[in-house]
């Protein structure tokens, strides 16, 4: 009888460490679990980029790009010698939309955000970090380019610093916003919309950076109503 009882105790032990080891994982499984919240990965309903792969985006054969990777919810943009980066295959709207996407510099001198668009049958970019890495503005204005034409402004950037872009079209406007600044307010009607031919490549709707490592998180775009 005593050795029935030993023998019950003991099992019952067992079973208590075991049962106690399955319900409390430890501490490094529950380490794992939680998200990394330096990557602040956001998908929703309007994400273009899904953290993972480039389903939906192209790398951009501008010729001596640097390598395009992703990685830890973060397209990495290379340095190349010019333009490297991406462009959507999706079918995109050609006006009343807004995009928004995290950027940042890793290395270099130059734009690190030029962020392609369509207009209505126009193409436009927003350049971000320009000649010198201060030059923000729209490239190309009645054929000037951001340095020159009346959107131009500037702003300094820090490199390994993530800055929200924001990207709004209008049938009469083109909107942008960096962090809470309001960067561009351009009515396009008074002048002629283009592209410079080194992201030609970039229509109907990319994203390059320029001699310069970048990456990009979030990217969303979302319709909007007219206005």
């Amino acid at each position: 009888m005593k050795l029935h009882t030993t023998l019950y105790n003991t099992f019952m032990l067992l079973a208590l460490i075991l049962l106690t080891h399955c319900t409390n994982p430890s501490k490094q499984s529950q380490q794992e679990e939680l998200p990394n919240e330096n990557n602040l990965i956001k998908i929703n309903d309007n994400s273009i980029f899904d953290g993972k792969t480039l389903d939906g985006w192209e790398i951009t054969q501008f010729g001596p790009q640097g390598p395009v990777t992703v990685s830890d919810g973060k397209i990495k943009l290379d340095f190349g010698d010019g333009c490297t980066g991406i462009t959507s295959t999706r079918d995109v709207p050609k006006v009343n939309y807004e995009i928004t996407l995290d950027a940042k510099r890793t290395s270099g001198n130059y734009f690190f955000c030029g962020l392609t668009f369509p207009v209505n049958d126009s193409f436009c970019s927003f350049i971000v970090g320009g000649w010198g890495g201060s030059v923000v503005g729209l490239s190309n204005i009645n054929n000037e380019s951001a340095i020159n034409n009346e959107t131009k402004t500037t702003k300094r950037f820090e490199n390994n610093t993530w800055y929200t872009i924001k990207l709004r079209v209008t049938p009469k406007k083109i909107e942008a916003w960096i962090d809470n600044d309001k960067m561009v307010d351009y009515a396009y009607k008074n002048g002629e919309l283009s592209i410079r031919n080194d992201v030609n490549l970039s229509k109907p709707l990319g994203i390059c950076s320029w001699n310069t490592s970048a990456e990009l998180r979030n990217i969303r775009l979302e319709r909007t109503e007219e206005k």
